[in-house]
């Protein structure tokens, strides 16, 4: 696609390779002016919406190039198709947690690891290694221990699956970030941590972006969670009723267990060392490091329970 620009720098038009070309079959000339051409009726969007409102209007009008404009209808960028299929490659590592017994799912997990269940016939956890690999990063490491050889068996080194896979084998639990002591080398930039029980399609680029930006030493994946109380609230002043709420929604923000550290900040794991993240974010903030938060709006379903893995599977 070509891009016609007027005045001010306004797009006013835009041409194809099949626009000329039948243009040519007409009779036009390689010196002929473009301007009979133009498409002058094309499809945009506006700065500021994002890659999947791209996406979802390049597969309605099974187009494959978007120019995005600005408030003043100026071409800021193009959206190309091929960009969303092929990932961009990043020489991030990424580390998942795939060493919990899943107690609360048994006995489903009694001779399955719980990162190893089946949502919509794929493994969990193959669908995040997927996921990682579809974003461009390549190097993950599995953090293994609760029937690790049966997800060792699964993966390999990862070959088949378009990554290089290494194992991190913890002979005793270690928590929910103490397997980043168990890394043979230490990264030279950010590493993204998961929790090996997510089925989510987090844009981890836009996660890693957004670490970048803020210069943070970590960043913690969030989500809105609105709980519903189901019964009637009283509010009280003493022993007088000022108001009453019914069934009031409360909104929190919850950890999703998807995170980006800086070097410095899986250096701060020591070797074997026992560490949840909920301690290493802390011993972060202690030393005054900041910590940023980046919203998760994509699907993120937290299979850690019966009634989540039965959502997820329901493609809830």
């Amino acid at each position: 696609m070509a891009l016609a620009i007027g005045d001010g720098g306004r797009l006013v038009g835009v041409v194809t390779d099949g626009d000329l070309r039948r243009a040519i079959l007409r009779g036009a000339g390689l010196d002929s002016p473009v301007d009979p051409v133009l498409v002058r009726e094309f499809v945009a969007i506006r700065r500021g919406q994002t890659r999947a409102d791209a996406l979802d209007l390049m597969v309605a009008r099974r187009i494959s190039v978007v120019p995005v404009l600005d408030a003043g209808d100026r071409p800021v960028a193009l959206h190309l198709l091929h960009g969303f299929v092929e990932p961009v490659p990043r020489d991030n590592w990424a580390v998942v947690m795939a060493g919990g017994r899943g107690t609360r799912l048994a006995p489903l997990t009694d001779t399955v690891p719980k990162p190893m269940l089946r949502v919509a016939g794929r493994p969990i956890l193959e669908r995040i290694v997927l996921h990682l690999v579809g974003h461009g990063i390549t190097r993950i490491y599995l953090s293994i221990n609760y029937l690790g050889e049966v997800i060792e068996a699964h993966f390999g080194d990862g070959n088949a699956f378009g990554a290089r896979i290494d194992y991190l084998r913890e002979d005793r639990p270690l928590g929910t970030a103490g397997a980043l002591g168990l890394l043979p080398e230490p990264p030279d930039r950010t590493l993204v941590l998961l929790n090996g029980d997510l089925v989510t399609s987090v844009d981890v680029g836009d996660l890693l972006d957004a670490h970048e930006r803020g210069g943070y030493a970590a960043t913690v994946g969030t989500r809105r969670y609105v709980h519903t109380v189901p019964f009637g609230c009283v509010e009280r002043d003493g022993d007088r009723v000022i108001g009453l709420d019914e069934k009031p929604a409360i909104t929190r923000e919850v950890n999703t267990g998807i995170y980006a550290l800086s070097p410095a900040s899986v250096a701060m794991v020591a070797r074997d060392e026992v560490l949840g993240m909920p301690d290493l974010i802390a011993r972060i903030l202690s030393r005054g490091e900041p910590v940023g938060a980046f919203e998760v709006e994509d699907d993120w379903v937290d299979v850690g329970q019966r009634d989540e893995l039965v959502r997820a599977r329901e493609g809830g």
